[in-house]
Parts: structure tokens; C-alpha cells; sequence
């Protein structure tokens, strides 16, 4: 895990925050800054810093891991009644994709109708 990494700290405890869903490959927390009335951050219990870093252009790719996460952000959306009425998943990547922690996580946006908004 990052060793100055605010997710690595989330997930070792050593800073406190809600879980509203943990298995073996993630956790998701509630956003401190929400951009909709529903905004939840599904983070990987190991550290990639990116999706970028994930699929390297050269090397194997976490596609098992990134499946593990839309799998646990589908199964998060039907337990905060997101669906059948539908929601947004955003991954920032980079500074020019609006990225501002570096390790990987997804946005899930939802409880109001989205259109035209962006995380």
C-alpha cells in the first residue's frame, strides 16, 4: 500500500471512516464532498495508483480486479436503492481527468437524476 496514501490509511484503520460496503477486494466510503445527493467512493484494497497504472502499456493488466470493482458497484447501487433507477460511475484518471487521490477508485453518483453533470 502507498505509504503516504489517505485510501491506504482508510483501509489499514488508521484513519476513521464509515463503511457502507467491504469485501475481500474493496471498501466504499461516503464522499466528503458530494457532487449528488448520493456520492460513494469504492476503493481497492491494494494500491494502484491509476487506471492508467492498471493497464500498463507493457505487463499484465488488473482486468480481475477492475471486474471485482464494477461487481461491487453494482451490488453497492442496489443496496442504496440506486437502482432499478439508475446511477453514474466516474473514474478520474490522472490531474487532467480531475484525479486528485492517486489511487485508483470509483465514483458512484446517484439518488437524483443526473443529466448534464459531471463528477
Amino acid at each position: 500500500m502507498g505509504h503516504d496514501c489517505i485510501f491506504c490509511k482508510i483501509i489499514k484503520n488508521e484513519i476513521p471512516s464509515e463503511r457502507v460496503y467491504e469485501d475481500d477486494f474493496c471498501i466504499c466510503i461516503r464522499d466528503l464532498h458530494p457532487q449528488a445527493k448520493v456520492h460513494l467512493l469504492v476503493i481497492p484494497k491494494v494500491h494502484v495508483a491509476s487506471l492508467e497504472e492498471a493497464f500498463p502499456a507493457a505487463g499484465v493488466g488488473q482486468e480481475e480486479l477492475l471486474g471485482k470493482l464494477m461487481k461491487a458497484v453494482t451490488a453497492i447501487a442496489r443496496k442504496q436503492a440506486l437502482l432499478p433507477g439508475g446511477f453514474r460511475t466516474v473514474i478520474n484518471t490522472n490531474h487532467e481527468g480531475g484525479q486528485s487521490v492517486f489511487h485508483l477508485h470509483l465514483h458512484v453518483l446517484g439518488g437524483e437524476t443526473l443529466r448534464g453533470r459531471f463528477a
